[in-house]
């Protein structure tokens, strides 16, 4: 009997292991109706019983065996991760009394039947355990960067796309609007793509203007968004005029990824802020782009900015800081986490580790590996 149970668990945890980064497409109402059936027991073992069916039929190849896979075109479904389902199942399975069990139950059908979203995102918090893709901790480790669809890393300097698909998940809506003035080679506009956000990207080289929209078409647009990459400095262009064109009034989301002050030259332009003469000049060109867009920026949303330090010299400078301080000075903005994101693999950095541990014990520093996401809210 042992033996028996044991390989019926090892089954069980391998079904498990291959459904658990998956959704699954439950028959809605049959599902509704197992659970008020489970509700119904009055014995708890026997309520166990159906439990560890239940759970066991989910990973069924037999649908006939099991109503809530069988599909009908016209009737009510759900989707839903196989891995939450799993553990809420779980959890309403190991308590210990019959006035535990149905509390769990009726959660669970809650999270069914109800969504409970903010004002600033699509999260369903009576489900919140699903979205284990979603970080929360303010300290990001990434094996390396996402080269999926159109990602590239072809533009020196170009920040991680997990970065902006974080932000959009936690702080946009499906169909709110994300604005990135500094935008590069566009990664934030693929993630715009990739999630449904609508996205404007100012540049101020117009030959990476030009590769980033060839690389941005890669991308495909399955939500039908806007995502438009425009030449322009942004300290100085219109951005209230770009919107009126557009028929958008404010935009929900702005994500910032400046140059490292002088670390890399990305033009000859000398409005480039990589090309500012010194750190208090390159904080000045920063205020200036954070005076032109602020403004443009829904009250009561959300403002991430991307920087990493830099050494001048043996010195540390704490770049990082400064540009937050340079938020800060505009009253309007709060500071609402800090979060640093290792800095691993860096182009600079990739195949010379011993060269620069070497370097680190000479001079007396540490070597970079790390960068800040700045996170600030506007005041309503």
């Amino acid at each position: 009997m042992q033996k028996k149970k044991h390989i019926q668990e090892t089954l069980f945890k391998e079904k498990s292991r291959a459904f658990s980064n998956r959704s699954i497409i439950i028959n809605k109402s049959k599902f509704l109706e197992i659970l008020d059936n489970l509700i119904r027991i009055q014995n708890i073992q026997e309520l166990k019983i159906k439990l560890k069916e239940l759970k066991s039929n989910l990973t069924s190849t037999n649908k006939d065996k099991i109503g809530i896979l069988n599909i009908d075109k016209n009737g009510d479904t759900i989707e839903i991760k196989y891995n939450y389902l799993i553990n809420e199942l779980t959890q309403i399975e190991e308590t210990l009394t019959l006035e535990r069990t149905r509390y769990y139950i009726n959660r669970l059908k809650k999270a069914l039947t109800e969504i409970k979203t903010n004002k600033i995102n699509d999260i369903n918090l009576n489900r919140w355990k699903e979205y284990d893709e979603i970080i929360t901790d303010s300290l990001w480790i990434f094996d390396k960067r996402d080269t999926s669809g159109a990602h590239h890393a072809w533009y020196w300097g170009n920040f991680i796309p997990q970065i902006p698909h974080q932000l959009m998940l936690r702080y946009t809506k499906k169909g709110d609007w994300v604005l990135d003035p500094l935008v590069g080679s566009g990664t934030t506009l693929i993630e715009c793509r990739r999630l449904g956000r609508n996205g404007i990207g100012i540049e101020i080289n117009p030959d990476v203007v030009e590769k980033a929209k060839k690389l941005i078409e890669k991308e495909p647009n399955r939500f039908n968004v806007t995502t438009d990459i425009i030449t322009g400095d942004s300290t100085q262009i219109d951005l209230k005029k770009i919107l009126e064109e557009k028929n958008v009034k404010k935009i929900q989301l702005v994500i910032i990824h400046p140059p490292y002050h002088d670390i890399i030259k990305f033009s000859n332009n000398p409005d480039d802020l990589s090309n500012a003469k010194t750190v208090d000049k390159f904080l000045e060109m920063f205020g200036k782009v954070l005076d032109n867009v602020l403004p443009v920026l829904e009250e009561g949303r959300y403002l991430g900015i991307v920087i990493g330090d830099k050494y001048s010299k043996g010195e540390w400078i704490p770049l990082g800081f400064y540009v937050m301080n340079e938020v800060l000075k505009r009253e309007k903005f709060v500071l609402k986490s800090i979060i640093v994101k290792n800095f691993e693999e860096t182009r600079a950095k990739r195949n010379q580790k011993e060269l620069w541990r070497y370097r680190a014990l000479v001079g007396g520093f540490y070597v970079f590996k790390h960068e800040y996401v700045l996170i600030f809210k506007k005041r309503g």
